[in-house]
């Protein structure tokens, strides 16, 4: 909204500096920053009141877990509330992949969130049927896919890339719809089975997130594409506004789930960030990229996919338990051990990840 404060600008004053998505981006962390510092505690005591027993703990899972009993959950309001307010400020608002990530971020949100409500209100692990969860994310990603392909350059239209080879199309026709739904909603998913430690979701999620707004403002530019031999697409460099405030709303809520952890992020979070990330690969033709950038959470989803399969064919676990989280907490790990140890794989995935630009 903040943008249009350049229509005052002779070309050399203050207001010019909103035409810049850095300065923008800037303006976007902080805000979402002091959106968490200020309205974290209020929004904590809100969910502990009225949530009254907090989230419900898993009877078969870690012995550690129990004395988490009573902690809110939700918590995902807090980060979701700060980067699309940031998001509103200081983003272009007549930029369709803004508008797109923020509508696929509300909607994985609201799912997560009746899943929270259903679990608290009802005390109850369950929540929404998974069947019904899966349906209506599907529905969203389809929205979002094909709203991402209209906006594709017609180069670009129904077309996979892969990473490092920028001369290599792959022509997927509609079959990309299919494709870039099964890579939302498998982003979404992943991140919420990654959600089962204190600090465990959001660094990595900002790590990956924080990678492909790089990712995205370098596609967005010219310049930028050519120099690093990648693929145009306008006006994802307007992404990065939004990652910037899922970062400053990221840092917001782990100040209060640092160990231990005062509230939890719920599936209200880790659906909304989840399905994020997945929108801006899709955005950015960088899907491939985010399970390299993400590999963290691939890993999680097919720790889980592995031991159920395995267990319904041989009745065996080839994990302690899953995610493979809990694998090494069953080993003996401690929690912050396995935390800042998978956030330091996080990282290194980053790093790969921003790897595939290829310099010429």
């Amino acid at each position: 909204m903040l943008y249009w404060l350049t229509a005052w600008s002779d070309g050399g004053d203050f207001f010019n500096l909103f035409r810049y998505i850095t300065f923008r981006s800037g303006g976007a962390f902080m805000t979402a920053l002091l959106f968490g510092f200020i309205f974290g505690k209020p929004l904590i005591n809100m969910l502990r009141v009225r949530q009254g027993k907090g989230q419900p703990i898993r009877d078969d899972g870690p012995e550690g877990h129990f004395v988490k009993a009573g902690t809110p959950t939700m918590g995902g309001l807090l980060i979701v509330g700060a980067l699309v307010t940031s998001t509103l400020l200081w983003a272009r608002l007549d930029n369709p992949f803004v508008w797109l990530v923020l509508f696929v971020t509300l909607a994985f949100g609201t799912i997560g969130f009746a899943d929270d409500y259903a679990k608290v209100s009802k005390q109850n692990v369950s929540g929404v049927s998974g069947k019904v969860r899966l349906g209506m994310g599907f529905v969203i990603a389809g929205v979002a896919s094909w709203w991402a392909s209209m906006y594709h350059p017609e180069a670009l239209q129904y077309q996979l890339a892969l990473p490092v080879f920028k001369d290599t199309l792959i022509n997927l026709g509609l079959f990309f719809i299919p494709f870039a739904m099964f890579v939302i909603v498998g982003a979404a998913n992943a991140v919420n089975l990654t959600d089962g430690l204190d600090g465990l979701a959001i660094m990595p999620v900002m790590i990956a997130a924080g990678t492909l707004g790089l990712i995205a403002y370098a596609v967005g530019r010219v310049d930028f594409t050519e120099y690093l031999d990648v693929h145009y697409v306008p006006g994802t460099g307007e992404i990065l506004v939004f990652v910037a405030g899922l970062a400053g709303g990221g840092l917001g809520f782990l100040w209060y789930n640092a160990p231990p952890a005062a509230v939890f992020m719920g599936d209200t979070g880790s659906l909304a960030l989840g399905g994020a990330l997945g929108a801006i690969a899709v955005a950015t033709k960088h899907e491939i990229v985010l399970g390299i950038v993400g590999g963290l959470f691939v890993v999680e989803a097919l720790s889980v996919i592995i031991q159920v399969l395995y267990f319904k064919r041989t009745g065996k676990r080839v994990f302690l338990m899953a995610p493979i989280h809990h694998h090494y907490e069953k080993k003996g790990w401690a929690e912050p051990q396995i935390v800042i140890r998978f956030w330091i794989i996080a990282l290194i995935l980053a790093m790969i990840g921003l790897a595939t630009l290829k310099v010429r």
